[in-house]
């Protein structure tokens, strides 16, 4: 493997050198041979110690210079001038057999110049976590960093008890966020928000860097893909947990798995977080909070847009106004899709949403069974509902807007299936994961792991995958793992 270094060779002003803390026992426990074999790594060799130390850093090779990113954020609305990457180091960028630059980079490495008095360090189960949430949001097909692999390091790390301790090591498209450009933003060098832009727009937006003011067209370019992104969050039923601008990239991916959860029963208030006291990232808030942080990007790009303060302003603004269009023309025409409509009427979907939350129905398990009912086989849907008299009358609405589609029913219900999964990674199912695998145990880590690869389909023999939470979850809480 050649390791590069364009980042923080462009933008060394954004990073430290760093090495990783030495593992007393390092062990692989899951590589994700679908990724390593992408980057030509051999899958075999990653299993072995000494691909273990190279997965922990331990073993540094030529052209690898370990690095701790510097940024900044705004986390649960406060800011924080100097973030940066506590636990965490970038091993340099490697080129997939595509020839697309990546990141190679370590979560749980150790404490670092920004640790602020952590340990640096993670346990098996929240890395554990990220590799399960990531991998089914990939099959999901919504943009995501991916994980490589999880190694174990042999040693035991202090929470509420004793745990073992595991690193993280993902890829991504690069680990540039909102808070990158914060940081910039009050470095000392007044040229170095230029430089951060230009370079993301020459990794990440190559199409615009010829382009007029191709730093408005820069932030307009990343305003779509978070719209996007959101939209195809909240389509499949996920909350990230904790968009701090730290926490959104540029590129548009989803990044720092930590809190997150899929909803069961649909409610927009839906928080999992146990310390987003007052809901600030709960699910039905998160298009908001995608638009705020952006505001807060804008806010650094200002001089570039215009040499006109107010003039920047007013531009800056005009694209912020219109996110909220971008994503809700996004949700119409995803929701349309789940419902096997062209165009489904606003009406229609928001008294179905409303249903959904008045009579706590599994939002997952109700749009999947909507294929069941265009063929003939209502009783699913029926079932999931206590007022069965309400539910009947949005069904035919429903059913009288489907017989005007051009589309045969068979053909409505097939697509149907193919944006309402049936298999999303599950809060009772990634529990009972991350216990067993923290007593040592990866079969039920890998089992899952197996049903979320294909989340459209359906397959004989993995029911209890598709059945939604016990209620004991009605109250379930998850938790960063620092």
């Amino acid at each position: 493997m050649t390791f590069e270094n364009s980042y923080t060779s462009a933008l060394p002003e954004l990073a430290i050198t760093w090495n990783s803390d030495v593992a007393p026992s390092p062990k692989a426990l899951i590589v994700n041979e679908a990724v390593a074999q992408s980057f030509n790594l051999d899958p075999q060799f990653l299993n072995t110690e000494t691909g273990a130390r190279f997965l922990l850093g331990n073993d540094v090779i030529d052209g690898c210079t370990p690095m701790a990113l510097a940024y900044a954020g705004h986390q649960f609305g406060g800011y924080s001038p100097r973030l940066g990457d506590g636990r965490a180091l970038l091993l340099g960028e490697i080129l997939n057999n595509a020839g697309q630059r990546f990141d190679l980079h370590l979560k749980g490495s150790g404490r670092t110049t920004f640790s602020r008095g952590g340990d640096g360090k993670a346990a098996v189960a929240p890395m554990m976590r990220e590799h399960i949430v990531s991998e089914a949001m990939h099959a999901l097909g919504i943009p995501t960093t991916r994980s490589l692999a999880i190694v174990a390091t042999g040693e035991q790390i202090a929470r509420e008890t004793w745990l073992p301790g595991a690193v993280l090591c993902r890829i991504a498209s690069s680990h540039i966020r909102v808070g990158t450009f914060q940081y910039a933003a009050h470095h000392d060098d007044p040229t170095l928000v230029q430089r951060l832009a230009d370079y993301a727009i020459d990794r990440h937006y190559p199409e615009l860097s010829h382009v007029d003011n191709k730093y408005l067209e820069f932030f307009t370019a990343v305003a779509q893909r978070q719209a996007s992104l959101i939209a195809q969050w909240t389509l499949v039923g996920f909350i990230h947990g904790v968009m701090n601008t730290d926490n959104m990239t540029i590129s548009g991916e989803t990044i720092d798995y930590g809190p997150c959860a899929f909803m069961d029963a649909f409610d927009p208030a839906t928080v999992f977080s146990s310390i987003d006291h007052n809901g600030r990232y709960a699910f039905g808030n998160q298009p908001n909070i995608g638009q705020w942080n952006l505001a807060r990007l804008a806010e650094t790009l200002l001089p570039l847009f215009s040499d006109d303060k107010d003039e920047s302003v007013a531009i800056a603004t005009e694209v912020l106004m219109d996110f909220p269009k971008q994503y809700q023309a996004l949700w119409d025409a995803g929701m349309s899709k789940k419902l096997g409509l062209k165009n489904a009427p606003t009406d229609l979907v928001n008294d179905l949403l409303q249903m959904l939350h008045t009579q706590s129905v599994d939002y997952t398990q109700f749009f999947r069974s909507l294929s069941s009912v265009i063929s003939g086989d209502t009783s699913a849907a029926r079932n999931s509902f206590i007022n069965i008299e309400q539910y009947d009358a949005w069904e035919s609405r429903w059913k009288e807007l489907l017989s005007r589609e051009s589309q045969s029913s068979a053909d409505i219900a097939t697509a149907v299936n193919l944006v309402n999964p049936i298999y999303i990674a599950r809060n009772h199912l990634v529990e009972e994961a991350l216990s067993a695998a923290t007593e040592g145990d990866l079969n039920p880590t890998l089992a899952l792991l197996e049903v979320l690869q294909q989340p459209f389909n359906e397959r004989s023999g993995f029911e209890r995958f598709a059945q939604p939470a016990p209620s004991e979850y009605k109250n379930y809480q998850t938790f960063c793992g620092t």
